[in-house]
């Protein structure tokens, strides 16, 4: 026989709230309410809090400020619109938080406005959308207001100091279409990630532009050493022509493909130069002996000990 589940009080409550629902609307319009009266409850507890004491408490009683009513406010929700009742006091002190005055739109209202932006839709597009999900109308002075947020956001981001070494630093631009004036157009972004001494990637930037090109990679480079990097061991770049020029004219000490490749070479000359004045056989003339190719310019790379 299966076992008696014992109703728990969230399993009453939730009885009571959809007794009569009959349909999805029926559900929606509820849940509707029950956000409506728990701000509402929030926002008197509040209230007692603010004032200290409880309604109609005998330690209000000539206690200088009291209650002073209700004023009605339309908030927009993460699904919905609804109208609440905010408490008031006679000397007007009252600063609620968890719908702050001036607030309209409760959080996770402009995340959906945000995401929708960020999709390339224009601002009618996100106004007919808006009103279809939720009947509400979103102003274009609302969307540019949610979205001016989001951008100091980004440049705080975009300026923040980095560190001062990263021991890789993978340099690359990808092209991905984008929406400029209602036209889908292919941009370049150019994406700086760097491998910290920790042993974390980290995203040091992204910049945008038409087209990559050796002479804006500059630019990002110099930005990163305006922000407080002051070396990079190994730039992982791609064979764009002028790249590791520009790496190069920046922090000359960095190694790059081309470095790495002239390194190479002159390893094999210093080995070319050992086989012309050693033995016949045109080996080194100890079998201990090793070359040490330049790791980072001006510096040999360490080299491994013989074995005795």
């Amino acid at each position: 026989m299966p076992k008696h589940q014992t109703k728990t009080p969230m399993d009453e409550a939730l009885a009571g709230l959809l007794e009569g629902a009959k349909s999805t609307e029926d559900v929606m319009t509820t849940l509707r309410e029950l956000k409506k009266r728990a701000l509402e409850h929030m926002l008197k507890a509040e209230m007692d809090e603010h004032l200290g004491y409880e309604k109609h408490a005998a330690d209000g009683f000539n206690g200088g400020n009291s209650r002073n009513g209700y004023s009605k406010k339309r908030v927009v929700t993460d699904d919905s619109e609804v109208e609440i009742d905010v408490p008031r006091d006679r000397e007007g002190t009252f600063e609620p938080q968890v719908v702050h005055k001036g607030q309209r739109r409760l959080k996770g209202f402009d995340d959906k406005l945000i995401a929708l932006y960020a999709r390339g839709m224009s601002t009618r597009d996100i106004q007919a959308t808006i009103k279809e999900m939720y009947d509400v109308d979103v102003e274009p002075s609302m969307l540019s207001r949610v979205t001016d947020q989001v951008q100091q956001d980004v440049d705080a981001w975009q300026q923040r100091t980095l560190d001062p070494v990263y021991p890789i630093v993978y340099l690359d631009a990808l092209v991905v279409k984008v929406r400029d004036h209602g036209v889908v157009v292919n941009k370049s972004v150019y994406v700086v990630l760097g491998l910290d001494m920790r042993g974390l990637k980290q995203v040091l930037g992204l910049w945008v532009t038409e087209a990559e090109g050796a002479k804006f990679w500059m630019q990002v480079i110099t930005e990163l050493r305006n922000r407080g990097v002051e070396d990079i061991l190994f730039a992982c770049v791609d064979g764009l022509k002028g790249f590791p020029e520009a790496i190069e004219a920046v922090f000359p000490r960095t190694m790059s493909p081309s470095t790495l490749i002239e390194g190479q070479g002159s390893a094999l000359r210093e080995g070319d130069r050992a086989r012309s004045t050693s033995g016949s056989h045109g080996w080194p003339r100890s079998r201990h002996q090793r070359f040490a190719p330049t790791s980072r310019r001006g510096a040999p790379a360490p080299t491994r000990p013989s074995r005795r």
